[in-house]
């Protein structure tokens, strides 16, 4: 055999210092490539995912907090989990709230008579039986009607025509619109439509009263008739709308939120959890927002048994309720868990439909950020291979407060708002590859967080 000098020996265990130091402190590419390229194989192959969804979509169609086709798709929903052979399905009980939109409608009185597109705001109280005629007063933010006053803005119907910026900067004034006007005298409030696209097409979605103000009626209409009543005022002409809403609250309705496992064979105790929310509004079927998303986590899950792939940790999915009006599945969960928190290895939801992905938003340290940039190699495949700031969704957030490492699967969202919370979301909008792709990208994430020997850490407080 070859002998070495000491010389050369100090020189080989320097350079292999100097290697240890430049390499990851987890080489994942090379350890999951194999088991990525499987799971993304059978993903893309899959027929049975999109059936599933065509099912909920069709079969079962909308799905708000409290009403019965909600009930049947958590029953369907802990059927389809127990076919896919999950272990521990089951379903936690959560009371909802009910919300009822009733008879509803909007018309144009003057200049002209027409009738208006409109939806109800989700959680609205509704008008006088005979409904409310009055004036409109359009404004283009927050800062002019203070400036318009109560003595302009009382008795009137207040129009929120502000243009579309992106979705957070402008969905605050469906939520907070109706109490800011109800504060200066209105008697209700029309909010233009949260989206880029005008098709004629209101799009609903959830509100919030101040209790400290009266609680006063809010619709949105479509961005067409938001301009063209902004313009009529601006043009000095009187524009009056007769609006009629029997929109209403019933009591608390009893729900489940539904979960499924494959235990993990080393810390079935760990978790790693993905999914989102099964509940929808009242219009359309509920397809991007988030049918797909729920099933493309199951199948997800699914495809990991039919490859006989068990990681060492528990991957759990999990279909939430309510997240669309309240949020309670979410808080339930966290409240279920309790002091297990610190077995919460990581969470991903899926929320933002399933159109071509892109990768996923984290919030993570920065060497956590590491090792998903490394995970995220593996899903060059489908495209999924960005990593950013901004993981999380409504339903893992309480989970998140608590230090639990949370991601957000993203897409490239070119679509999304143009259907979002209105009767266009249908299940021909998911396309069949988009969704394919997005099961892969859930896939390989979940199992490589499920397997690899460390865990992520939160750019937050670590949970306890």
């Amino acid at each position: 055999m070859t002998r070495c000098t000491p010389v050369l020996v100090v020189f080989l265990l320097t350079a292999a210092a100097v290697r240890a130091q430049e390499q990851p402190a987890q080489d994942l590419t090379s350890q999951y490539r194999e088991t990525a390229d499987r799971l993304i194989d059978a993903a893309l192959a899959d027929r049975e995912g999109y059936d599933r969804l065509a099912y909920l979509c069709y079969r079962i169609g909308s799905r708000l907090s409290g009403s019965p086709a909600l009930e049947r798709a958590i029953a369907w929903s802990a059927e389809q989990m127990r076919a896919a052979g999950l272990s521990n399905v089951r379903t936690i009980p959560v009371k909802v709230p009910h919300w009822v939109r009733g008879e509803e409608s909007a018309r144009m009185l003057a200049p002209l008579d027409k009738p208006l597109h409109m939806l109800g705001l989700g959680m609205s109280v509704g008008t006088p039986p005979e409904g409310i005629t009055a004036e409109v007063v359009p404004v283009s933010d927050f800062g002019e009607l203070d400036r318009l006053g109560a003595e302009k803005v009382r008795g009137k119907i207040v129009l929120y025509n502000e243009v579309y910026q992106g979705y957070w900067p402008t969905v605050m004034y469906r939520r907070t619109g109706a109490s800011r006007a109800a504060a200066l005298g209105a008697v209700a409030v029309l909010v233009r439509s949260v989206t880029p696209l005008a098709m004629q097409i209101p799009h609903t979605g959830e509100m919030n009263y101040d209790n400290a103000q009266p609680r006063i009626p809010a619709a949105a209409v479509s961005p067409e008739d938001a301009m063209m009543m902004a313009r009529l005022a601006a043009d000095g002409v009187t524009v009056k709308v007769h609006l009629q809403m029997s929109a209403h609250m019933e009591p608390d309705a009893d729900s489940e939120d539904v979960f499924g496992e494959i235990p993990g064979k080393e810390h079935p105790e760990e978790v790693v959890l993905i999914g989102g929310h099964i509940d929808s509004w009242d219009v359309g079927e509920g397809a991007q927002d988030d049918g797909a998303s729920v099933i493309a986590c199951l199948q997800a899950v699914a495809l990991m048994k039919k490859l006989g792939l068990q990681p060492r940790r528990t991957l759990r999915v999990a279909f939430w309720v309510n997240e669309e009006n309240g949020g309670r599945g979410g808080e339930v969960y966290r409240a279920w868990i309790g002091d297990q928190i610190r077995n919460q290895v990581a969470a991903i939801e899926m929320d933002g439909g399933a159109e071509t992905p892109v990768g996923f938003g984290a919030a993570v340290d920065n060497a956590s950020g590491d090792v998903l940039r490394q995970i995220a190699g593996l899903l060059k495949r489908v495209g999924a291979t960005d990593i950013g700031g901004g993981g999380g969704g409504a339903d893992i957030e309480p989970l998140m407060r608590d230090g639990v490492p949370g991601l957000a699967e993203r897409t490239v969202g070119t679509h999304y708002f143009d259907w979002h919370h209105t009767e266009a979301d249908t299940l021909d909008k998911v396309n069949p590859d988009d969704f394919r792709k997005n099961m892969a990208a859930m896939a390989v994430m979940s199992y490589v967080l499920a397997d690899m020997p460390g865990r992520l850490t939160s750019s937050s407080v670590r949970a306890q």
